[in-house]
């Protein structure tokens, strides 16, 4: 089943004069429990696709279903609740707050949704699964790079969402981090079922998702399904 359904999809910007064509008719589907990597060179429109998904911005044109709702009838306080309950975002920056420890940057989004009782819980839980169990109460500019992204990772699924979309998410680690980054999102996308899409430009991480979406200038111009043997191989 499509958890994202693009048909058409268009977003143009203005830069003075000049009519940016950042996506340009894209039409492409995602299904539940895929792992899929989004290329292409800056100004490719890559972000553009991922802010797009993720309900950030509107389309010039064209629709995004999401989960089967189309989301050019909902009002924003519609798109924004949809987002915050479904979607989850990991970003190269982190966004972390640095007067926040580690537990209370993941219990960030329950201020605005979910059970807080719950989700303490849940939030202990994503500590544990991501190797954190002991830096819960430290504070989130104490923490390494790679510990800052996975604490990102925590935050970014605490309210269960179905759709985890990452920017350039490995762009600020080093070689051997970003491995591992890499490794927990397959354990998640094979032992939770939970669908990833992640924009890049580093081939040798998309080369390790399932199916990669190529963009060049706005269109696709490439989508590709890759096997378990070929994955292995480029991890090798």
């Amino acid at each position: 089943m499509a958890l994202i359904e693009m048909t058409d999809l268009v977003k143009h910007y203005k830069q003075g004069r000049t009519t940016v064509r950042a996506l340009d008719g894209v039409s492409l589907g995602i299904d539940a429990g895929e792992f899929v990597s989004v290329v292409g060179r800056s100004g490719s429109g890559k972000t553009t696709m991922l802010d797009l998904c993720g309900l950030l911005m509107r389309p010039t044109s064209g629709r995004i279903r999401i989960e089967g709702v189309d989301t050019a009838q909902l009002s924003d306080g519609r798109r924004a609740e949809l987002r915050g309950n479904r979607i989850g975002f990991v970003f190269q920056e982190y966004n972390l707050l640095p007067s926040l420890n580690v537990l209370e940057n993941v219990e960030l989004p329950l201020r605005y949704t979910g059970d807080r009782a719950l989700g303490r819980r849940r939030s202990v839980e994503l500590l544990e699964a991501v190797g954190l169990s002991d830096k819960i109460r430290a504070r989130a500019d104490e923490l390494s790079g790679g510990q800052q992204q996975r604490v990102a990772i925590a935050r970014a699924l605490v309210n269960r969402p179905a759709l985890l979309l990452a920017d350039e998410p490995t762009g600020a680690l080093d070689t051997e981090t970003a491995s591992e980054f890499v490794s927990l999102l397959r354990n998640l996308n094979e032992g939770e079922g939970l669908t990833v899409m992640i924009v890049t430009h580093d081939l040798e991480l998309a080369a390790q998702t399932d199916r990669i979406i190529r963009l060049r200038d706005g269109h696709v111009i490439e989508d590709a399904r890759q096997l378990q043997w070929e994955r292995e191989e480029v991890a090798v």
